[in-house]
């Protein structure tokens, strides 16, 4: 396996990602030196692809990141319905690519100096090292991610949002560098991660902890235990701060009124979806609509 090595700081950073499908017989396009890093992560299906002579069979939960000045196209066509996020990112550091050893290199510090040329200013570097091609620790993560990152996509041109974005990207990086270490998860890792992927998915509907537990096979005393270890908070707590982060979104991209938001995220009366946007925002919805009108 390779390993690309980046040299932080400066930080890698964001610049554009999407989710696209291919049909049964559809290939990915054929690219030279596209000039950023090109990051895929297949949610559905399998992409068969070749960079640098080297063949990958990308398939769901598994990552490729492709080289910014190289050649990569697709050797096979899909065989099934085949979805992947795609993200792009480049960096104005140093990077190369080597070969995986059995343990990894101990991580070199440079020391770059301050202009006031007091140890307590000086910089150190580190390098920050991501698979090319990798089995994912926790697919359900990054998808979270990669999806948020593309919500946030059409209010781009707003003051805040990119600084969003970059967070949210290194998280993914975060991710895609954990695999690094193939630490497999501890099973209230993986119970937690179920936990939150099934309240993610269905944030919408009516969810008690009875049906959570029935859904996942886990009893509701558990998946509490799990994910309060996991994620520090509760099923429900995390399923009420998934829906006003959902909302977030709706306020600044429609023209929905206040009530069928409160709706289309999962709440049953609108005060009290207000009562909770304000005591985790801090501020009404409303007034949060109005920075970004």
């Amino acid at each position: 396996m390779n390993i690309f090595n980046f040299t932080v700081p400066p930080m890698l950073y964001y610049i554009v990602s999407g989710l696209h499908t291919f049909s049964p017989g559809h290939y990915h396009m054929s690219r030279h030196n596209i000039k950023v890093f090109d990051l895929l992560v297949v949610k559905h299906g399998c992409l068969y692809m070749n960079e640098g002579g080297l063949t990958f069979q990308v398939r769901a939960g598994q990552a490729l990141l492709l080289r910014p000045d190289s050649h990569h196209f697709s050797t096979d066509s899909c065989k099934e319905h085949t979805s992947y996020y795609w993200l792009h990112f480049q960096t104005v550091g140093d990077w190369n690519i080597s070969e995986a050893t059995a343990t990894a290199p101990e991580t070199e510090h440079t020391r770059v100096e301050h202009p006031l040329h007091s140890d307590e200013f000086n910089i150190r570097t580190f390098t920050l090292q991501l698979p090319q091609y990798t089995s994912l620790l926790q697919p359900s993560k990054m998808e979270e991610l990669l999806s948020q990152l593309n919500q946030l996509a059409p209010n781009s041109h707003l003051s805040d949002t990119p600084f969003q974005q970059q967070l949210l990207f290194q998280e993914v990086l975060q991710q895609l560098s954990a695999s690094l270490r193939h630490e497999r998860p501890s099973p209230s890792k993986i119970c937690a991660e179920q936990a939150a992927s099934y309240l993610r998915g269905h944030f919408r509907e009516r969810i008690t902890a009875q049906q959570l537990g029935e859904n996942l096979n886990f009893h509701p005393v558990y998946i509490a235990r799990c994910m309060k270890k996991e994620y520090g908070c509760a099923p429900m707590d995390y399923l009420l701060h998934y829906r006003i982060q959902q909302s977030k979104l709706l306020l600044m991209q429609t023209s929905y009124t206040i009530a069928r938001i409160a709706e289309e995220v999962g709440f049953n009366q609108a005060p009290y979806f207000s009562s909770s946007f304000v005591r985790i925002e801090g501020t009404t919805p409303r007034e949060f609509r109005q920075r970004f009108s």
